[in-house]
């Protein structure tokens, strides 16, 4: 989680309250939030001659974008001890400008095909805001935007550039400009040379040094605003006088760049001549019909159930209490008027991460405060845990198969498409592996459908292990299933393996013997064509995986229901060369969820 470090008394400044260090690690306890550290006791070191004031060094949730710098801690802290109201985010129009606007080429879509823009009109910087301005970008890359990759930001002094904007992609060659800080020009390959051994841009190079072109933002006088993701042109810089903000913002994934669009103006709208407006800028992109005006701000109306917030907190609050308590954790909610169960909430811009109603709940709870929540024993068995029924099966399987002598190993459960199909003699039907698109190795392609090569890999990386080797194993298959939504289901399978001096048939028929004794299903001697009670018989079985004439396939009835549900005998001499096994194997395999 990001830890943020924030000058500790103005923050206290702003929350209208000096605390002791206990005092506000209770806080932001209650809030959610932990005080990592207070350095005020601390040996602190020298900025620009100046010792540094003690910083509060925050941990912040990594689902909270909102609280990267200190004016997000400071506001929702604020709102959440009832000193403000929660902001109420609008986008306005420009009183004496037109409206920005990007203009998207759509050469753009080889390389960084997604640009967003706002405007922040009349701010007063001074020099804690204009470094937590800075600071809000930088975490913002580090953590959501993945370094860079997904999204990068761009901001600029609105009145050193001029509109209409542009955003190109263009060869490195043909794109040259001074970059921030620097007094000299350069194209963009000579750029690339430059920075490669900076310690702060140069690991951020690597996103576009090897597309063919660069994305570029341009006003309407062809002056470089930004070569994203990389750095800014040094001509828009801001600085401590700039009152105007221009704010571009370009990126791979739409998702990532709504929600950093959504917080960098924000963030610091407050500090607007009109606080809490934003100005928007329209995006023109045809190409991919993508043209819309950013940001829009406009809460997202979410529903909660009054009964499900009530009883996963052990409240009994009414509608419109609860609707004041999540007044706190700034939602603005009332009483669905079609609904006397249903809270309409409208989720502030600035909480991305609210995505269902037990999200709303959370916040609910901590409104109330988490030790101040009435405590009970659970009353009903829906909150005791239990073992699926097939874990509790193969459990069964397994202890008595280890009691029997055996010894449970546990492959990979990737195998090769040679190790799961040719090397055992068998044929890919096309219809039941699941492929790994892009195998990293060849050794790891399918998902295997059987447990038998696990089991010889296994005999085969133990050789020098003295003679018998008896293992088994009790796990899953994979298998494609295209009646299912995700279109694959697993199969719960046992298998045991026998290798010694001698061919052990009569040992892998007696394990069966014995788990099918145990699981309580009778051998039928006369098979299929007996009654038809319930049991299990074995049946002659020709197939390139075993040795003629010593293989047997197993069926089942159970409630009138009868299928193969497996198969023992000795591996054929072709399948143990493939494996490289010097004695003779006995296998067994069946399904175990026929049993369930």
């Amino acid at each position: 989680m990001p830890t943020i470090g924030v000058d500790k008394y103005k923050l206290f400044e702003a929350l209208g309250q000096k605390f002791t260090t206990e005092e506000f690690e209770d806080l932001c306890f209650e809030f959610g939030i932990e005080l990592d550290e207070d350095t005020e006791n601390d040996e602190r070191p020298l900025v620009n001659g100046e010792r540094e004031p003690p910083q509060l060094k925050i941990e912040i949730p990594a689902n909270r974008y909102d609280m990267l710098c200190f004016e997000g801690i400071a506001l929702n802290l604020n709102v959440f001890r009832g000193r403000t109201d929660p902001p109420n985010f609008r986008v306005v129009e420009p009183k004496s400008a037109e409206q920005q606007t990007i203009v998207v080429k759509p050469e753009t879509a080889q390389v960084r095909p997604l640009v967003a823009g706002a405007v922040l009109r009349g701010v007063k910087f001074d020099k804690d805001r204009y470094e937590s301005f800075i600071a809000l970008q930088d975490k913002l890359h580090a953590n959501l935007a993945r370094n860079r990759t997904l999204v990068s930001i761009g901001t600029h002094d609105l009145d050193t550039v001029q509109g209409p904007f542009t955003y190109e992609a263009l060869p490195p060659r043909d794109i040259k400009f001074a970059p921030l800080n620097q007094t000299q020009e350069m194209t963009a390959e000579q750029l690339m040379t430059f920075y490669e051994n900076d310690k702060h841009l140069g690991r951020f190079l690597h996103i576009i040094r090897d597309a063919p072109v660069y994305p570029v933002i341009y006003d309407a006088n062809k002056v470089v605003c930004s070569l994203p993701p990389i750095i800014n042109g040094d001509h828009s810089k801001i600085t401590l006088d700039t009152t105007n903000v221009f704010i571009e913002i370009t990126a791979t994934d739409l998702t990532k760049l709504q929600i950093v669009t959504d917080i960098m103006v924000t963030m610091f709208s407050m500090y607007c001549a009109e606080p809490f407006t934003v100005e928007p800028v329209k995006i023109i992109s045809e190409h991919n019909n993508l043209t819309r005006v950013t940001p829009s701000l406009e809460p997202r109306i979410a529903l909660a159930e009054v009964d499900y917030l009530n009883s996963c907190t052990g409240l009994d609050k009414s509608p419109e209490e609860l609707c004041k308590l999540l007044n706190r954790m700034a939602y603005v909610s009332k009483p669905s008027a079609s609904d006397s169960n249903i809270l309409e909430v409208a989720v502030p811009i600035t909480r991305p991460d609210i995505l269902h109603q037990c999200d709303i709940m959370e916040d609910l709870a901590v409104c109330y405060g988490f030790n101040n929540l009435p405590r009970t024993a659970p009353s009903r068995s829906a909150t005791v845990g239990a073992p699926l029924m097939v874990n509790k099966l193969s459990d069964i399987v397994r202890v008595e198969t280890a009691m029997a002598g055996w010894s449970e190993v546990m492959p990979l459960i990737l195998c090769s498409h040679e190790e799961n199909f040719g090397w055992l003699n068998r044929k890919d039907d096309g219809n039941t592996v699941i492929r790994l698109a892009n195998p990293k190795t060849l050794e790891y392609q399918v998902v295997r459908t059987s447990l038998l090569p696990g089991l010889l890999k296994t005999i085969r990386e133990n050789k020098g292990h003295s003679v018998p080797i008896k293992i088994f194993e009790v796990s899953d298959i994979g298998l494609k299933d295209e009646s299912l939504e995700r279109r694959a289901r697993n199969e719960r399978h046992f298998a045991a393996a026998w290798c010694g001096k001698t061919s052990g048939f009569e040992v892998v028929h007696g394990l069966l013997d014995r788990v099918m004794l145990m699981l309580r299903t009778p051998f039928l001697t006369e098979g299929a064509s007996g009654d038809s009670s319930d049991g299990y018989w074995i049946e002659e079985l020709n197939e390139d995986t075993f040795f003629p004439g010593h293989a047997a396939a197993i069926h089942l009835r159970l409630g009138g229901k009868q299928a193969r549900i497996g198969e023992f005998g000795i591996l054929h001499p072709s399948v143990l060369d493939k494996f490289d096994l010097r004695y003779p194997v006995s296998a067994l395999e069946i399904n175990l969820e026929v049993f369930l």
